[in-house]
């Protein structure tokens, strides 16, 4: 009974911590290739109407959020890999209970997803929906380590998250650098100012088709 306790268990007992915690880091790199992943496949889907790769990501997907959830995230294909890829950084410990709340939403879309895609065989814009909701969730956790699956726990569960990323459960001033000044936003609104104006007056121009620099194409087309 010991051995099985051992091995289906959420989170890692690490020293300095009163709960069950996981790496932020590896969890983060497994989200950047679950992302790329699921991006190719929705792509090749959405423009080559071939649902055949997005039918195994989404087999795929499932399979490792089950495995994180029901038996243990060491056991996670991506986890492992993500691993291998950070296993000379330095770990970032979060809790697991608010990951483990979010991998559950993860399952929910996931299985919403096997059944309307693959089961059912077919698409709308519900399954167009969720496809999206995943990439935004994955894309937010790789890129900017923000788990918007753990923002929900605390309006469910009641109680303060512990141990989140870069400390956001805890309450406390930003730093200079974390500031931004009146002067930094206004540069963002110009620059967004600018690329619209861009768009508006190059879009013409850059819909064009590129023509072939050393006319090679040309060459073999009179061939």
């Amino acid at each position: 009974m010991g051995k099985e306790n051992k091995i289906i268990k959420f989170g890692e007992d690490v020293a300095g911590y009163s709960i069950p915690v996981v790496n932020e880091r590896e969890i983060r790199a497994a989200a950047g290739i679950l992302f790329l992943m699921m991006f190719i496949a929705i792509q090749t889907a959405a423009t080559k109407f071939d649902f055949l790769l997005l039918k195994y990501a989404v087999v795929i997907f499932l399979t490792d959020l089950l495995i994180r959830v029901f038996i243990s995230p060491r056991f996670s294909p991506s986890l492992i890999i993500g691993r291998l890829i950070v296993r000379n950084q330095v770990p970032e410990y979060v809790g697991a209970k608010q990951k483990k709340f979010a991998w559950i939403i993860g399952i929910v879309l996931a299985v919403t997803m096997f059944i309307l895609v693959v089961v059912v065989n077919s698409y709308s814009v519900i399954t167009g929906l969720i496809c999206m909701i995943c990439l935004i969730f994955l894309f937010f956790e790789s890129v900017f380590g923000i788990c918007l699956g753990c923002k929900f726990y605390s309006f469910v569960y009641k109680e303060k998250a512990q141990y989140c990323p870069g400390e956001v459960c805890e309450v406390k001033d930003r730093q200079d650098i974390q500031k931004t000044s009146g002067i930094q936003m206004l540069i963002v609104v110009a620059f967004i100012a600018y690329i619209t104006l861009t768009v508006f007056v190059f879009n013409d121009t850059f819909s064009e088709k590129p023509h072939d620099l050393f006319g090679a194409s040309n060459t073999e087309q009179i061939k």
